[in-house]
């Protein structure tokens, strides 16, 4: 299935069973939640309703919804991590339960996306001082037939440090070579696609728990990462969803694998940040984001390869459109992606990114002269390189640069 194919089978599948459709949303959370800069997952915008509040779509929902994870910013390059990626939801808030989320989810990753029974494990909740195992998530499991492996912390699910939580079921497909063997936390080649959620408790500041007034299920499943496994692909950027990405970056800059999975992401995650009406700072959000655009252009810069002034108009329109932050755009969620973000046009997109590159090259020429003043044989320890940022402006990976 191309990425059009995929998500369209999984809302049709959930409109089929009784669900609204919820458009996506920023990647900016919802005003007055300050626990996190970015949206990182699909429920974050949900949280009022997860706690009680009624929805205006009703209690069944399910969206396509763009989400940024900073926490995974070391591990991007790998095959599967992304800074900004998509994520397919469906909620129950406080309608059916826990055990109903799992068999259409099984139903729907059989049927639906053809994947064979063998290559299905999952893993559940199987408690801790705190709560019980997740016993309604066991059985069902159980009398459908696939593998379970018990686990503790992983298997359960926080919004923060306070907020709704509960136990969670992970459902994880085999990407290895032959015969499946071994479990989810023991072997690598089972990779995680889809996470159902029991929203059960909130977690006060205290850290107790209080069931929450209504039983709720959030459930999230990785798009890119779905996709590499029904397009039988070794990493998410050789899926469909890159293929104008993958043709182009080559042909500008030729890197190793992982600088240029590095290069791909981040600046196809800032375009999407600055779409959401995110500018380079020093602080926050902007912080992120300049972050990202910096990344890339130290690796371009030190590999003496040209900068990102020849980077195609047609890539950040195709990256505007497929987020469905383009202003004539719709993105590949067949018509549900409108969303409140100001709209935006690529050439004021590219400005941003060609203007911070401006300031990025005005500081290595401030920090060549810099360090040509230091005094000979002064080590660049963790006191030098905190003054150098902070009285200079010049972060520690910059320095490492200049001098090598």
């Amino acid at each position: 299935m191309n990425t059009h194919e995929t998500i369209s089978t999984f809302l049709d599948f959930y409109r089929e069973h009784g669900h609204e459709i919820s458009p996506s949303q920023s990647l900016l959370p919802p005003h007055g939640d300050d626990s996190v800069l970015f949206t990182t997952s699909g429920m974050h915008h949900l949280t009022p309703h997860l706690l009680g509040r009624p929805h205006p779509l009703g209690r069944r929902l399910s969206s396509v919804q763009r989400c940024l994870r900073t926490t995974d910013l070391d591990e991007v390059g790998d095959p599967t991590h992304l800074t900004v990626f998509e994520m397919l939801g469906s909620w129950s808030l406080g309608d059916y339960g826990g055990g109903q989320s799992l068999r259409w989810g099984h139903r729907l990753l059989r049927e639906g996306f053809g994947l064979p029974p063998e290559s299905l494990y999952v893993t559940v909740f199987g408690g801790d001082d705190q709560t019980g195992p997740d016993v309604e998530s066991l059985h069902t499991w159980q009398d459908l037939g696939v593998p379970v492996e018990l686990l503790g912390k992983d298997n359960w699910w926080s919004n923060g440090p306070t907020g709704p939580c509960g136990p969670d079921s992970e459902i994880f497909v085999w990407t290895g070579s032959g015969v499946p063997r071994d479990t989810p936390s023991t072997n690598p080649d089972w990779v995680e696609v889809w996470n159902h959620v029991m929203m059960r408790f909130e977690r006060l500041p205290d850290g107790s728990l209080v069931p929450l007034p209504r039983l709720s299920v959030d459930t999230g499943m990785g798009l890119e990462r779905l996709l590499t496994v029904l397009q039988g692909k070794d990493s998410v950027y050789e899926t469909d969803v890159f293929e104008p990405w993958q043709q182009t970056v080559p042909t500008l800059w030729p890197l190793d694998t992982r600088e240029h999975r590095v290069v791909v992401d981040h600046l196809r995650s800032g375009i999407v940040v600055i779409g959401d009406g995110v500018q380079p700072s020093n602080t926050g959000r902007g912080y992120v984001l300049r972050r990202l655009l910096r990344r890339v252009l130290t690796i371009l810069w030190s590999g003496n390869h040209p900068l990102l002034d020849e980077l195609p108009l047609d890539l950040y329109i195709h990256t505007l459109d497929h987020f469905g932050q383009s202003q004539t755009g719709t993105g590949t969620g067949i018509g549900t992606r409108t969303d409140t973000s100001t709209s935006v046009t690529p050439e004021n997109i590219r400005h941003v990114i060609l203007d911070e590159q401006r300031r990025f090259l005005q500081m290595l020429d401030r920090g060549h002269k810099v360090l040509s003043r230091r005094p000979r044989g002064q080590v660049l320890d963790g006191p030098t390189l905190r003054f150098l940022h902070e009285t200079h402006g010049l972060p520690p990976e910059i320095v490492e640069v200049l001098s090598l």
